[in-house]
């Protein structure tokens, strides 16, 4: 099969380090290529794939802030767009503007919806309803307003998350967006409520934020930053944690390190919001909880988890393997 994959451009595909979208796109095409199929990878490029890439601009607009985003982005969609009629599937994996395309191309369009981020953008999808095909990343994320070709869980490339072989040390980890809505305070408050160690990773996303509710709490103690890891010694952090704090405060769509915390043995504790019912299955991959004082009574039953069995559970469930056969099922109904 001939497949266009259209990745964002804010970053490499993979990232480096944060890129959540550039990575899943990555592990598709990766995947998609190793099973066989012609796949032109649409992206940065610096970017790494076996596929071909075609790319119109060096580097991803946040690694290199000479560029503007919005020509950047635009020149990157019309870029694949141009020569949509090459091939058999366009998927997209660039939110909603490849749609405005959608009705000027004869190539089926596949669009993964990665998430909404404000109701504003609704009416582009609503427009391009009926001539694109949308996918949901998980079925909290759905919008009563539109129709879905299907739902398909993101994977990860499980090589690279070993189940720990050791005890895990006593702290917790928080690892993600340091934002509001990922809720990096709530985790120091849980963590110093249950009198235990916290290490925080991620991109500082508000400053602001960070500078009044974050680094306040920072010492060398028992609340520390190690800012935004990625490669082995991100793997490592998460096999070494007691447990994973994920205490988000919005109807998350998926949570890519949910699943490689689970991947690696390591129980996660997460509010119950979005997409946090269908990735834990609680009291046996970690703890949906309701608020600060329900996930420091969770962490006194850590004990109980079984670390072989959430590994098992990610690899059923959101392997990359499964991913992609999920996507080749819904290429083929398209083109049946």
């Amino acid at each position: 099969m001939k497949i266009a994959m259209l990745a964002p451009v804010a970053w490499r595909t993979p990232p480096e380090n944060y890129g959540p979208w550039e990575l899943v796109t990555s592990l598709l095409t990766e995947e998609l290529v190793k099973l066989g199929h012609d796949v032109t990878l649409f992206a940065s490029g610096n970017s790494l794939t076996k596929a071909k890439l075609k790319a119109s601009c060096n580097r991803g607009y946040q690694e290199d802030s000479g560029q503007d985003a919005k020509v950047t982005e635009y020149l990157h969609i019309s870029n694949c767009m141009e020569v949509a009629d090459d091939f058999e599937i366009v998927h997209n994996q660039f939110d909603f503007m490849p749609l405005c395309y959608s009705k000027l191309i004869k190539t089926p369009m596949v669009t993964t919806i990665h998430g909404f981020s404000s109701e504003r953008i609704i009416p582009i999808y609503k427009k391009y309803n009926k001539n694109t095909y949308y996918v949901s990343i998980s079925y909290a994320n759905r919008h009563p307003s539109l129709g879905y070709a299907a739902n398909v869980y993101h994977g990860i490339d499980l090589s690279q998350y070993q189940l720990k072989t050791k005890p895990a040390e006593d702290y917790l980890l928080f690892m993600g967006r340091i934002h509001p809505d990922k809720g990096t305070h709530l985790a120091i408050q849980i963590a110093k409520k249950a009198g235990r160690k916290l290490i925080m990773a991620g991109l500082v996303q508000d400053e602001e934020y960070f500078k009044n509710h974050i680094r306040p709490y920072l010492n060398d103690n028992d609340i520390r930053f190690v800012g935004n890891i990625g490669g082995k010694l991100k793997t490592e952090t998460i096999q070494n944690a007691a447990a994973l704090l994920h205490p988000i405060g919005f109807e998350e769509p998926f949570g890519l390190s949910v699943v490689e915390a689970m991947a690696c043995g390591t129980p996660v504790i997460a509010f119950r919001k979005g997409s946090m019912n269908e990735i834990i299955e609680d009291k046996k991959t970690g703890f949906l909880v309701g608020d600060v004082s329900s996930a420091v009574n969770a962490i006194q039953h850590l004990s109980s988890i079984d670390s072989a069995y959430c590994r098992n559970y990610v690899k059923e469930n959101f392997s990359k393997e499964k991913m992609a056969e999920n996507y080749l099922n819904i290429y083929k109904n398209i083109l049946q």
